[in-house]
């Protein structure tokens, strides 16, 4: 079962806008997110710990966004107008490629000017392995080296080969990849993860 842990965690919420997401399966990755933040386990674990987030798109090698900066929740009502923020965001790329690491670069960056807490965590979506950008393996190492954990949903059309990219050259040593099957099944998949990311495993 999970059980709702006390420590902060600062959280990144990182979504793929690359050239493979159309109009439709962006909807479905904002609309997911912002069911998720409403979800009332999810609501309960963040205002607990007292949870900042940011959200941020990527796509090619210069393209990143922060599109809603640090975001404490102490309230249900914080929770709600988060969600809201996240509903009502506008894409911020379009015809792009895809460069995993230099999302993972800009999103340590973040933490920079996010609250002291606990713990840091990356959470990257994608349905794409890179065509552009530098060495996924080398931003992983610099995410260990500053003791950020790095999490992700691989979105697939058929079979694993996203899920096992995400597994061997994204995902920190601790952290863990979900498989979401195709973008329709991603509302799912990102609520069991930013559950399961400020939850823990007991039992």
């Amino acid at each position: 079962m999970f059980a709702i842990v006390g420590c902060d965690t600062a959280l990144v919420l990182s979504i793929d806008v690359s050239n493979s997401i159309d109009v439709a399966e962006y909807r479905l990755q904002t609309d997911g997110m912002a069911d998720a933040l409403r979800d009332p386990e999810i609501v309960a674990a963040m205002v607990e710990g007292e949870v900042p987030i940011a959200v941020m798109q990527w796509s090619g090698s210069d393209k990143q966004q922060l599109s809603i900066p640090w975001t404490t929740i102490r309230t249900s009502l914080d929770a709600n107008l988060l969600a809201d923020r996240a509903r009502l965001m506008e894409r911020a790329f379009i015809l792009s490629d895809t460069a995993p690491a230099e999302a993972i670069h800009f999103a340590l960056g973040l933490f920079d000017s996010a609250p002291d807490c606990e713990r840091q965590v990356i959470d990257i979506s994608g349905d794409g392995t890179p065509n552009g950008g530098s060495d996924v393996n080398l931003a992983r190492q610099a995410a260990e080296r500053s003791d950020v954990t790095i999490n992700a949903i691989a979105i697939e059309s058929m079979g694993l080969a996203i899920t096992n990219f995400y597994r061997g050259a994204v995902i920190t040593r601790d952290g863990f990849a979900m498989t979401a099957r195709t973008h329709r099944n991603y509302p799912e998949a990102i609520r069991a993860k930013i559950l399961r990311e400020l939850s823990k495993v007991i039992g």
